[in-house]
């Protein structure tokens, strides 16, 4: 892998076709064909990491008034104890917010967060303090790193997942690799997906008309939008799905999120 990287210097990062060579260079070593694409991608963009901490700050500033990301946190800890899991894994923890909450609950015996992001997955794991963690609630806990855009043995097995605000990051041929990845092959028992309604953007004053709410929101859905898309994975891949508003509910556009309960009877 690091010869790889060594000599695509320069040139690889940006080559069309870098997941293909990178495939065939690493050929039958998937974790080092995914670690490398990651690096590549980190090194395409090397302030990547500080924009999106730019852009995600605006975004909380957005959603500041209404305390919306401590709400959208509470109703997917609610849902998981709803759905009696033991073991969950947070595809695209970041900094290791809700990580954190699902660690005070004593129920949970297996906790994994998994991040594309070696930046995020440093500050998630200073967050929680995990050096200074008892081995016993150290034991519970596992920051992995990883992409969402292919199968991964380390995703299997588990009761439920969770999504928060990560699918409007994804474009189209990404948003159908991540779906995938996480409802055919993962497949948990439990899947629980946070995104933004765009139809309540309209009511956060400091956000002009039109304007999405983080930069790198490849789509904001509609209430309409996003059941269609959850109704039509759930159908492709036999899971059942509920909807859930989360946030101050508006007569005419709704909550500012929505949140998508998928179910299967098989693990």
């Amino acid at each position: 892998m690091e010869k790889l990287l060594s000599k695509g210097e320069g040139w690889l990062e940006s080559h069309p076709e870098k997941e293909l060579i990178a495939r065939r260079y690493l050929k039958h070593r998937t974790s080092l064909m995914r670690q490398a694409l990651a690096r590549l991608v980190e090194e395409e963009s090397p302030d990547a990491d500080e924009a999106e901490e730019a852009h995600t700050a605006e975004e909380e500033a957005v959603e500041a008034p209404i305390y919306l990301n401590d709400q959208r946190l509470d109703a997917i800890v609610a849902a998981l104890k709803d759905s009696g899991a033991t073991s969950v894994v947070d595809l695209g923890c970041g900094e290791g917010r809700l990580l954190k909450m699902l660690l005070r609950d004593k129920s949970l015996t297996r906790i994994v967060g998994m991040d594309v992001s070696y930046r995020a997955l440093a500050i998630a794991q200073s967050r929680l303090n995990l050096d200074r963690l008892p081995a016993r609630q150290r034991s519970r806990i596992e920051l992995i790193h990883g992409s969402l855009m292919y199968r991964d043995s380390r995703l299997a097995g588990f009761d439920a997942a969770t999504v928060a605000e990560v699918i409007e990051h994804l474009d189209a041929p990404r948003l159908a690799a991540f779906e995938r990845v996480v409802f055919e092959c993962a497949r948990p028992r439990t899947v629980i997906v946070t995104t933004p309604n765009v139809e309540y953007n309209v009511r956060f004053e400091t956000l002009p008309a039109g304007k999405l709410r983080h930069k790198d929101h490849r789509f904001e859905w509609t209430r309409d939008e996003f059941q269609e898309w959850a109704s039509e994975v759930a159908k492709r891949f036999g899971y059942t799905f509920g909807f859930a508003p989360v946030g101050p509910e508006d007569d005419k556009v709704g909550s500012p999120t929505q949140m998508g309960v998928f179910g299967c009877g098989n693990l």
